[in-house]
């Protein structure tokens, strides 16, 4: 989109721009994402009376499904997953007391990409194959309007390297660069330019102590676990991680948050396994990469608040 786009912004009517002090912008792929890497944290800013805005970019058509009496919804059945996976969003967002969230150009306009090289990543509304700019100008109108100082997504590879993270990072990026520049597309509102910009992660370190935990409770878990952290598709560099977020206070919000994709999560003891298979222990302490604004890093080495460095009363 351009400066000169006829396009409609997907805002609602009745929502005033935020007056909360401190505003955090968060950026995910699908629902469930962010819960799984965020959700202590939005808890307990939610909880501190920041705004918190969540961006969720496709409504997570491809998912599998855990409950077998929703099977027929899949994507290769009914293709109705997305209507379930709305409620359950919509569920979670109330067990994590965040009160605004948004689908990236409204509801269904990108599709779930599934992963590289299925059938599904060939969809005309698959979101890999979205121009980033066009992305891009639906999420600058949503910084415009809400001036958020903080904007966390993922990093290039998306964490884990699915299609639809790769993309959010593009586009998350892209738009933070345009949301400050004064000369584009002046029709969404007034520049604005974020503070900071994290990415997520999840430190090698943390990995390891979760597969130590996974191979004590043994077959007990009932999740998949790996040898290594380097069998693993996901993981951080101690060294590249500079904040870390204790959401312990808030770890029952997040675990509501869970349990409120029953299509997606199952949910036990201190572990979690994915549709996909993948078992993970249980982390309220969520961890950032800082790539914009500067870390004001305490006296165990990492940031503790996002918001850290930052003008009390900004914007």
């Amino acid at each position: 989109m351009t400066a000169n786009s006829t396009a409609s912004v997907q805002t609602s009517p009745e929502r005033a721009a935020p007056t909360a002090v401190r505003r955090l912008l968060l950026v995910h792929a699908h629902p469930d994402d962010e819960v799984i890497g965020t959700g202590a944290t939005m808890a307990a800013y939610a909880a501190e009376g920041a705004h918190v805005t969540l961006v969720t970019c496709t409504a997570g058509e491809e998912g599998e499904i855990l409950v077998p009496e929703l099977a027929h919804l899949a994507a290769d059945r009914e293709d109705r997953l997305a209507d379930v996976r709305v409620v359950e969003l919509a569920n979670a967002m109330t067990a994590l007391g965040v009160a605004d969230h948004r689908f990236l150009g409204g509801f269904g306009r990108y599709r779930d990409s599934g992963m590289m090289g299925t059938p599904a990543n060939e969809k005309p509304r698959a979101f890999w194959h979205a121009d980033v700019d066009e992305a891009a100008w639906h999420l600058v109108a949503v910084v415009r309007e809400v001036r958020p100082q903080v904007l966390v997504t993922y990093d290039e590879n998306g964490g884990y390297g699915h299609p639809d993270h790769i993309q959010a990072h593009r586009v998350a990026m892209r738009a933070v660069d345009l949301a400050a520049d004064p000369d584009y597309a002046p029709e969404l509102g007034a520049p604005w330019d974020i503070a900071k910009v994290y990415w997520t992660a999840v430190p090698n370190s943390a990995l390891a102590e979760g597969l130590r935990a996974l191979k004590e409770a043994g077959d007990a878990s009932g999740f998949l676990a790996v040898d290594s952290v380097d069998d693993l598709p996901f993981g951080t560099d101690d060294a590249l991680v500079t904040t870390c977020i204790d959401g312990s206070a808030h770890g029952e919000d997040k675990r509501a948050g869970m349990r409120a994709y029953p299509t997606q999560i199952s949910l036990e003891d201190g572990f979690f396994a994915l549709s996909n298979s993948i078992g993970m222990e249980f982390m309220a302490q969520e961890y950032f990469q800082l790539v914009k604004g500067v870390a004001e890093r305490s006296d165990t080495g990492l940031e503790k608040d996002l918001f850290a460095g930052l003008p009390t009363a900004q914007g």
